[in-house]
């Protein structure tokens, strides 16, 4: 019987050493999803991690790492920090897909930038900041309104008449002083009323003792190191907390020539931010927040601007062709 037994095991031996072997370049690469059609709510977001998940580890259906990969990616560009992590993830393993630490590397740090300390541990592990531009998995859905093409009329330039906007209402919960004020200071700072009301009442619901976790206070939610920026000394005084978020406000309007989703969303998340990932960040705070305030400001996308204020953004080129592609796809 052994003597039959080992011819056989010779042959098979031999034949699965003649098969081609799969190399780690061989593995799939997913492709992009396409973009979605309609509104995306945080619920579709969620099941699209959850499916991906149960597809990554085959829970109830078949192990399918590539469909998972694409899922996750879905759900990581609409701002998902477990979702970044898991594709991060799959990519630094190989995890039936091509390995790509490069891409891993930003998916972890959109992570991170979102409180995910497992991701800044493997951030870390990667040698810290990542390099280059962030990959489509990072790029703002097909769903958002594309960069103005083209700048500003000289009119709207040098910020005169805000037409557009004055026919804008303001918030129904907006104190009548607060109005008041705000409407005061306006012209001073070139911006429209309805802006900086949607702003605040997005921030601090009008609530000049509010006070967030990453320490920004007051009607406004400035932070410390904001306030210092723009003069102001006493961040619980809603006198200098309005005034130094209408500055801030100014400048970032005049810094991204007048987008006032790119504006916003540099409000909230920082200016480097929208720098680095070409729009809005893929962070789920981030995108609800301008969602809420262009909902509120009627979709107004351009605002009059003053360019003396400060140069233009250097990205803001890169910005406009990159999110302008998206949207010819």
């Amino acid at each position: 019987m052994r003597r039959l037994l080992l011819p056989l095991l010779f042959a098979a031996s031999t034949s699965w050493a003649q098969l081609p072997s799969l190399t780690l370049e061989q593995l799939p690469r997913p492709t992009m999803p396409p973009g979605e059609r309609g509104p995306v709510v945080p619920a579709q977001v969620e099941r699209w991690r959850l499916e991906a998940k149960a597809l990554e580890y085959g829970d109830g259906v078949r192990r399918d790492e590539v469909a998972a990969a694409k899922l996750y990616c879905r759900a990581a560009r609409y701002g998902d920090a477990e979702a970044q992590f898991s594709l991060g993830w799959m990519l630094t393993n190989a995890r039936g897909i091509q390995r790509n630490d490069a891409e891993a590397a930003h998916l972890f740090a959109a992570a991170a930038e979102q409180g995910m300390e497992q991701a800044q541990n493997m951030l870390e592990r990667m040698g810290g900041t990542p390099l280059g531009d962030p990959p489509p998995c990072l790029r703002p859905p097909e769903t958002d309104p594309p960069v103005a093409a083209a700048a500003l009329p000289p009119a709207a330039r040098n910020a005169k008449p805000l037409s557009l906007w004055a026919t804008l209402p303001l918030p129904q919960n907006a104190p009548p002083a607060i109005v008041n004020y705000v409407k005061l200071l306006a012209p001073e700072y070139q911006l429209a009323p309805a802006l900086v009301l949607a702003v605040m009442a997005t921030e601090s619901n009008f609530d000049p003792l509010a006070e967030s976790p990453k320490r920004a206070q007051g009607l406004m939610q400035l932070l410390p190191e904001t306030a210092a920026r723009f003069n102001v000394i006493r961040l619980r005084d809603p006198s200098q907390n309005i005034r130094g978020g209408m500055a801030y406000l100014r400048w970032l309007l005049a810094y991204f020539e007048g987008d006032v989703m790119l504006a916003v969303a540099a409000y909230n998340a920082g200016e480097r931010a929208v720098d680095r990932y070409l729009g809005v960040p893929p962070y789920a705070e981030t995108r609800l927040y301008v969602r809420k305030i262009m909902a509120a400001t009627g979709g107004q996308r351009l605002h009059p601007f003053d360019a003396k204020v400060t140069g233009a953004s250097p990205m803001l080129m890169r910005v406009k062709a990159a999110m302008q592609s998206l949207q010819a796809r």
